[in-house]
C-alpha cells in the first residue's frame, strides 16, 4: 500500500511536467478526501507524511517552473506543520502564471457546497442566489470549471469530487491505476477529449 502511494505521488509531479510541456493551463489533483480519514490510522498518518514530503521536495522546482500552487479543501483541519507547508507554498508561488495547480487536500464536494452555503448565510444575502454569486463562495472561486475529468482504476463514479464544477466536464475513464498512469495514458485521455463534441446541454 505504501509503495503504491509513493509511486502515485511521483506520478503527480510527472503529470505536472507533461501539462507544462503541452500548454495545459490548469490541473487539479484529488489527493486526500474528507472520507479518507476513515481509513486505518497508520495509512492516514503515512498519507499526511507523504504530503508533507511532496511539498518540501517539489516546492522549489514548482516555483522555478512558474507553477502557482493552490490548495482546496478544509486545510484548517490538517496538522499545524502541514498547514504551514501549504501556506508557504501558496505564498511563494502566488504570482506564478504558467500553470495553476489545484491540490485537493481534505476535500469533499458536498462539504465544499455546504461551506459555500454557510458563507452565504453569514453574509445575510437575500434570495434568489444566482449561480454566478454562488460560485464566488466555492473553494475554486475565480477558477474556470474543468473541461476534462480523468478517472483512473476503471471506477465509474466521481467520488465526491468537484460536484458543482464538473456539471459539464467530459469524463474519461481508464482501467489503469493511478500509480501506473503514464505519459502515454495522459496523452490518450487528451486525444479522446479532443474528439468529443461538447454541446453544453444544447
Amino acid at each position: 500500500m505504501s509503495e503504491g502511494h509513493r509511486r502515485g505521488a511521483n506520478v503527480v509531479f510527472r503529470v505536472i511536467n507533461d501539462a507544462l510541456e503541452w500548454g495545459i493551463p490548469i490541473l487539479t489533483f484529488y489527493l486526500f478526501s474528507t472520507e479518507n480519514w476513515r481509513r486505518r490510522k497508520e495509512e492516514v498518518n503515512f498519507l499526511m507524511q507523504l504530503g508533507e514530503w511532496w511539498f518540501r521536495n517539489h516546492l522549489e522546482e514548482l516555483n522555478r517552473k512558474d507553477v502557482c500552487v493552490k490548495v482546496i479543501g478544509r486545510v484548517d483541519e490538517l496538522s499545524p506543520r502541514f498547514r504551514s507547508l501549504i501556506e508557504e507554498s501558496m505564498r511563494l508561488t502566488q504570482k506564478n502564471q504558467k500553470l495553476l495547480l489545484n491540490l485537493a487536500i481534505n476535500y469533499g464536494g458536498r462539504k465544499e457546497i455546504l461551506d459555500a452555503v454557510n458563507a452565504l448565510l453569514r453574509e445575510n444575502l437575500k434570495p434568489p442566489i444566482e449561480e454566478e454569486t454562488f460560485t464566488r463562495y466555492l473553494y475554486t472561486a475565480g477558477i474556470p470549471d474543468p473541461d476534462l475529468l480523468i478517472r483512473t482504476s476503471g471506477e465509474m463514479r466521481v467520488s465526491n469530487f468537484l460536484l458543482w464544477q464538473i456539471a459539464y466536464a467530459e469524463i474519461y475513464v481508464t482501467p489503469v491505476y493511478w500509480p501506473d498512469f503514464t505519459r502515454e495514458e495522459f496523452k490518450k485521455a487528451l486525444e479522446e477529449y479532443a474528439r468529443r463534441e461538447r454541446r453544453w446541454g444544447k
